[in-house]
């Protein structure tokens, strides 16, 4: 049964709601913003100033980013877009942990495409989307079974995407994937979006997928998390 698009905070265990349950009103937790080469999506590539936002309510069994969970420092939507604006570029990706649960990133994201800038969102797709910005590009992670997370999806966000905005799945192993397949076949969400399947740092092997991919005639985009290649998988702020 699909869940309704309200996020029942009482599923999930309160400690992971600490790190922003007492911000200062009217403030974000940020656990970092840095400019970097964009290592995913459709945008992959480019020149990119990031900022990661403090807390997530799911704990993918595969997270890269568990130091975000926790560490962070609460600053103004204000200080955060001047923060932004002192880099150079016009591309910034709201990312996290899982934006969506601090309420101020709306109008941050708001204030930046005034600004002029580019915005992508990256989000779990367990967070309602509808008070995001029509101008932010949002980069949804559908989680697949062996994240361990996949009873959190909010299926009814699919049908609030826009035709520029993409999902994400990330691939353990051939259950995630042909479960990604039928994903994309039975809501033609290939035709819709820019569908991007990304492999399991150390557990699936691109060229792997990539022969999945070719196999299954899917019109999909094999992704390589680029940040990994050309920093270690492990380093922090790139």
């Amino acid at each position: 049964m699909a869940r309704s698009l309200a996020l029942d905070t009482s599923l999930f265990p309160q400690h992971r709601w600490n790190p922003i349950a007492e911000r200062p009103r009217g403030s974000l937790v940020v656990h970092e913003i840095y400019r970097s080469i964009q290592g995913e999506s459709t945008h992959a590539g480019l020149p990119c100033t990031f900022v990661r936002l403090t807390a997530c309510h799911l704990r993918c069994r595969w997270c890269d980013t568990p130091h975000a969970f926790t560490e962070g420092t609460a600053m103004t939507p204000e200080a955060v877009l001047a923060r932004v604006q002192s880099e150079p570029g016009r591309l910034v990706e709201i990312t996290g942990g899982e934006p969506l649960l601090q309420d101020e990133v709306f109008p941050l994201m708001t204030s930046l495409a005034d600004a002029g800038y580019t915005v992508l969102l990256e989000t779990s797709g367990a967070v309602d989307i509808r008070g995001v910005d029509p101008r932010v590009h949002i980069i949804m992670d559908l989680k697949c079974p062996g994240s361990g997370e996949g009873a959190a999806n909010l299926y009814e966000n699919i049908e609030l995407l826009k035709p520029t905005d993409e999902i994400k799945f990330v691939i353990a192993d051939r259950a995630d994937f042909e479960w990604a397949c039928d994903r994309v076949r039975g809501g033609r969400l290939a035709e819709r979006h820019a569908v991007l399947f990304s492999a399991v740092t150390g557990e699936l092997e691109p060229r792997r997928l990539a022969d999945w991919i070719l196999e299954s005639r899917l019109p999909v985009r094999l992704q390589l998390q680029l940040h990994k290649y050309i920093w270690d998988p492990s380093a922090r702020g790139v």
